[in-house]
């Protein structure tokens, strides 16, 4: 019979194999986790339904002796004290009345018997209950009535011990015939494990000699071709299913192969050394092409632009359109710091400038709609700072936040000195963006060679990463929400001293 399994196993295909596999084992483990299930139900559910009737049973004696005892103090006292331990006492009871198991089949004809004579007594002594305590004046029918809450009080204290004793019983009765199958739940849970741990191994031992074995001395054989040793032995295989034909054909191509590899050898020399030529030939290329857009950038003359410019601002001024001239002004001195500065940092001073000659720029754009307000509490001729660092970020502002709102909005820079730092700060009411857009954004800044997808994205970057390479210790934090607009805060070493040295 196992000759015979094996046989039938070694015809299957992988596919087939694998899947006969995840079955078994998909069943096993679907059987032990209903085992476990059925198990804890029976050893654990069952029990506490029991022990949580005869919980209930005795609190609900112990309530209404309580409430009986209560009752009687405060119908001789009459004290407000006894009344508020009256009314807790009445309001227990009637939590634990209503948890009172009634269901015919659970309980059994006795309980529920039981409870159903409790539950409508109880109404009828609420009734009578109520009526006694709020009546004001003591008179013979007060009286009648009060000796029949005690009756009906008495009755219950009977009928709760009853059915608490009945509960007890039916418990016993239950645990009794459960003891047996409890006792036997842990052998039969071991013989389960065992089986399945024998039925496991079993199919690992076949997927392992059908499967594993010759996909590892392909793997070994693969291994000492690669180290040019093509005579080894051929490797033996039992199975007819794809990995057999596989196997199969690699013996038969394994010679073969030796003398096709040696001369993709050659080949691949010759190859390399066209390769490193086409290379050298690529970079020479790139070279002149760089030299190329150098050439096509020099042909550019800032200086004709900067005459030009003053040119327009003088025919301007003589034409007395001063709005037109100081327009002009603002161009060409914002042209002249962005193409004629090549420090690495400058001063405050200047890069401020170069935001009031944008801002006046945008202001005239949008006829006043933005607004930009600085408030800088340091030497700001002394403090030196990166070089295009706070008008990138008005810029930004103005175009993704600020421009598409029709009511416009402000920009604030804030600069402060704090513990030999400098903190720029530009904030914005604008648009503002989402905890989506606003992490990516920051993943990006986070990553090199990312930040490059957009416009917003290639200013900040760049400031990012000089921010980072120029300053130890150097900070750019984003904070953002929609609708609200966006805070751009960077901290950068106090670097005045090195500004007097040099």
């Amino acid at each position: 019979m196992r000759k015979r399994l094996r046989t039938v196993w070694q015809s299957l295909k992988i596919k087939q194999k694998i899947k006969l596999f995840t079955n078994i084992v998909f069943f096993l483990i679907l059987f032990s986790i209903f085992l476990d299930a059925w198990t804890l139900k029976y050893s654990l559910f069952d029990f506490y339904a029991i022990l949580n009737s005869n919980s209930i049973a005795s609190d609900f004696v112990q309530a209404m002796e309580s409430e009986t005892a209560l009752f009687e103090t405060f119908v001789k006292t009459g004290k407000e004290e006894d009344q508020i331990k009256l009314d807790e006492a009445i309001a227990y009871t009637e939590k634990i009345v209503a948890q009172l198991p009634y269901e015919y089949q659970k309980t059994g004809e006795r309980r529920y018997a039981k409870t159903w004579s409790i539950l409508n007594m109880y109404q009828v002594y609420c009734g009578k209950r109520s009526h006694v305590l709020n009546e004001g004046e003591k008179t013979a029918e007060y009286i009648r009535e009060l000796y029949e809450v005690y009756d009906i009080q008495a009755y219950l204290q009977s009928y709760a011990k009853e059915l608490m004793r009945d509960t007890l019983e039916d418990g016993v009765s239950a645990y009794s015939g459960k003891i047996r199958m409890i006792t036997a739940i842990p052998v039969l849970v071991i013989l389960f494990e065992i089986l399945f741990f024998f039925c496991t191994r079993k199919l690992s031992e076949l997927m392992n000699s059908s499967i594993v074995s010759p996909v590892v001395e392909l793997a070994e054989a693969s291994r000492r071709i690669a180290e040019n040793d093509f005579y080894i032995d051929d490797i033996k295989v039992r199975s007819g299913d794809e990995l057999g034909e596989l196997v199969t054909a690699f013996n038969k191509m394994k010679y073969a192969t030796g003398e096709y590899i040696m001369a993709l050898e050659e080949r691949r020399s010759a190859l390399d050394l066209y390769h490193a030529e086409e290379m050298e030939k690529l970079e020479i290329a790139a070279r002149l092409d760089a030299m190329e857009l150098e050439l096509l950038k020099s042909q550019i003359n800032p200086h004709f632009l900067f005459n030009t410019l003053n040119v327009i601002g003088g025919m301007a001024d003589l034409e007395g359109a001063q709005t037109t001239e100081k327009m002009i002004a603002a161009l060409s001195s914002l042209f002249r710091y962005n193409l004629k500065t090549p420090e690495k940092k400058v001063s405050l001073t200047r890069e401020l400038k170069a935001v009031k000659d944008y801002m006046f720029l945008q202001e005239m754009r949008f006829g006043g709609r933005i607004t930009c307000e600085t408030d800088c509490r340091t030497d700001a001729e002394l403090v030196m700072i990166p070089t295009f660092t706070i008008q990138p970020l008005v810029e930004n502002a103005i175009i993704h936040g600020l421009a598409s709102k029709e009511t416009g909005g402000q920009i604030v820079i804030r600069i402060r000195e704090r513990r030999e730092m400098i903190s720029i700060v530009v904030a914005d009411n604008g648009n503002g963006m989402d905890r989506e857009t606003l992490r990516r954004l920051r993943q990006n800044l986070g990553a090199e060679g990312s930040g490059r997808t957009n416009r917003m994205s290639i200013g900040l970057f760049n400031i990012y990463r000089r921010v980072h390479m120029m300053y130890e210790g150097g900070t750019m934090q984003i904070h953002s929400r929609a609708g609200e607009g966006t805070i751009i805060r960077i901290c950068i070493k106090d670097e005045r001293c090195n500004h007097f040295e040099e």
